[in-house]
């Protein structure tokens, strides 16, 4: 019989209808709608006791909501289906733990067992993440980026349809996070949902399709990062580079453009001047800026960044 888990590709990945988690003194979820796509790469980003912890463990059947309706792989955590959908989950947590005195190899036919995976999958998986050469080595002389390492091959074991990646990157270094990226990479395009949270908000900007903000147990902002960007009506930032002499009467009569009479007054720099410009005067601002000719050196224009973003939406 075909799991639950292989639905329709209109059927979400994920989702969550009224989800609430209240403790006698706190409501760590509160109202939670949320759908996640099959294939998605989703971020679930907030401040430390937004909720996004709590969401997981409902989400992996953990713990049990106190209201709402929760869909996994197309089945009901609450429901008898799950059992079998939850074959095809891999969950990484924040705090990865592990038996100090087994091999990585030895770890990983531990999870295999529990997870009814075929042990023939290990040695392949921990290729995957890059500890093939210290499969044989005990997890005490593991650093803390191999740890994180085995706890995400762990999580790959039985070639899973969801993944549940919560601060995947702890420890890791430069090399190993491109790596586990790239990985995700090519997770997505085998068809794998993912939903992983962060607080490093610059990996999150280009390698998520969509992200989630929690607020206070709450969704406060939902979209993709550029949607978000339009949504905090965040300026962009311009910067030009000029000749020294240039600046000051540069300066004077971009300050003087109606276009700009609501955003901060050019600023120097090393360099040139730096502005504010609202989002919907761009094009005007560059018409602006061809008058000058080639006493305009370079323009740059940046958008504001995801971590830009969640300080002007969740403050």
């Amino acid at each position: 019989m075909a799991s639950s888990i292989e639905t329709d590709d209109d059927t979400p990945a994920i989702r969550l209808r009224g989800v609430s988690k209240h403790y006698p003194a706190v409501r760590a979820v509160d109202g939670v709608d949320l759908s996640v796509r099959r294939g998605e790469v989703f971020g679930l980003i907030g401040h430390n006791g937004a909720g996004k912890s709590t969401l997981f463990k409902m989400m992996l059947g953990l713990i049990t909501p106190t209201a709402g309706e929760i869909h996994v792989g197309g089945a009901a955590v609450s429901g008898r289906g799950f059992r079998a959908a939850r074959r095809h989950m891999g969950y990484l947590p924040e705090n990865v733990v592990l038996y100090d005195n087994l091999s990585g190899l030895e770890t990983m036919r531990f999870f295999a067992r529990l997870k009814g995976v075929p042990v023939s999958e290990c040695e392949s998986t921990l290729e995957r993440v890059g500890l093939s050469q210290a499969a044989a080595r005990p997890v005490r002389e593991y650093s803390k980026g191999m740890r994180q390492r085995l706890g995400f091959a762990q999580a790959l074991l039985g070639k899973p349809r969801v993944l549940f990646l919560d601060e995947p990157t702890t420890g890791l270094d430069p090399l190993a996070i491109r790596d586990f990226y790239a990985t995700l990479r090519g997770l997505r395009d085998e068809g794998v949902t993912m939903i992983l949270t962060s607080h490093i908000l610059a990996e999150l900007q280009d390698r998520v399709d969509r992200l989630a903000i929690l607020s206070a147990g709450r969704v406060l902002a939902l979209g993709s990062v550029q949607a978000l960007r339009e949504q905090a009506a965040m300026p962009l930032m311009v910067h030009l580079r000029l000749e020294p002499a240039d600046v000051p009467g540069i300066a004077q009569a971009l300050g003087a453009l109606p276009l700009l009479a609501d955003a901060a007054r050019p600023e120097p720099t090393s360099d040139g001047l730096l502005l504010r410009c609202p989002r919907g005067a761009k094009m005007a601002l560059l018409q602006a800026l061809a008058a000058f000719g080639a006493r305009v050196l370079d323009v740059h224009i940046a958008e504001p960044s995801l971590e830009d973003v969640f300080f002007g939406l969740a403050h």
